[in-house]
């Protein structure tokens, strides 16, 4: 077994993250900007119509994240984390380019929205990869009694990526107009996506190996069965009951509270984009914390908080 330095574990861990993180970039930026390209796509002439029929793709998006983990994860468990990780990039990165030069309605018609659903199953296929990929790579190359911290660096890098995507927001609303950002300026961080996992895709190439993956591929070559999972009904399903509470809360507050402030509170987008940004900065501050309070106290306090928490409080939270 490979015996890995503090600061060759903290460099993988690094090119690890920021993967997640330009993988995220990608994918929210589509939330992020639907504002402005929706009319594009969906000529309608309602706001409202183009913002569902744009927040419909978002959510066909993730219809292929289940697949993507199913399939990348065999991948990762055959191929090894690294070369699974640098697969899941290289395909968002390809999807982003495609979207920063898609053609719009009034160019192909009903083509320009039926090519934006392709690529956004495309990369919700790269996505469910690199979710799961990246938080066995983390855990499995943290040291020993840190792999909560460790591993809360991805939702660290997950939230990065969408205030990143909400900075650049920022910015092309203060040098561009509502005009121009409906007719080329959407563009813009697509092509920032696709540039940056490129980068990304060249650090990934110099990632170690896990050596549990190494240790499994020798002692085990078969791995990866649904009937293996099989054997673990209870573990399997409180995983689904937590990622499923978790994934309605998390999307509720990050990608449907924009719209409902922006559509049904009438606030404006530049103050809303705002109010995005520094809720999703204190959540981001606050992983490491619990990441490293789990490790002193264990997981399952803190699960227990969270569902707790989130079953009373949400409820007054929109009403208040």
């Amino acid at each position: 077994m490979q015996v890995f330095s503090q600061k060759r574990i903290t460099s993988n861990i690094i090119k690890g993250s920021l993967g997640n993180m330009i993988e995220w970039f990608d994918w929210y930026i589509y939330a992020s900007f639907a504002i402005y390209f929706a009319g594009s796509f969906f000529p309608d002439g309602s706001q409202t119509a183009e913002l569902l029929s744009a927040a419909a793709i978002f959510a066909v998006g993730f219809l292929m994240r289940p697949f993507g983990s199913f399939i990348m994860g065999k991948y990762a468990d055959r191929k090894g984390r690294r070369a699974a990780l640098t697969l899941s990039v290289s395909i968002m990165a390809t999807g982003s380019l495609l979207i920063a030069v898609i053609p719009t309605y009034s160019s192909i018609g009903i083509f320009a929205p039926l090519l934006l659903v392709c690529i956004r199953l495309v990369q919700g296929l790269s996505l469910g990869g690199e979710y799961g990929i990246s938080a066995t790579y983390l855990s499995e190359m943290a040291t020993p009694g840190r792999r909560g911290y460790y591993a809360s660096f991805q939702y660290v890098t997950l939230i990065s990526g969408q205030l990143i995507a909400l900075t650049v927001q920022i910015i092309l609303q203060a040098i561009l107009s509502d005009a121009q950002l409906r007719a080329f300026g959407w563009r813009i961080p697509f092509v920032i996506g696709a540039i940056g996992a490129v980068v990304v895709l060249y650090l990934r190439l110099s990632m170690d190996e896990t050596n549990q993956f190494k240790n499994t591929e020798k002692t085990q070559p078969v791995r990866g069965t649904l009937h293996e999972l099989a054997k673990y009904p209870n573990q399997v399903l409180t995983v689904v009951g937590l990622t499923f509470g978790g994934t309605i809360a998390f999307y509720t507050y990050t990608t449907y509270m924009q719209k409902y402030m922006i559509n049904s509170l009438g606030l404006p987008p530049k103050l809303v984009t705002m109010i995005n940004f520094a809720a999703l900065l204190i959540f981001m501050a606050l992983q490491p914390v619990f990441g490293h309070l789990s490790d002193k106290i264990g997981r399952k306090p803190l699960l227990y908080w969270f569902g707790i928490g989130g079953t009373l409080l949400t409820v007054p939270i929109f009403l208040g």
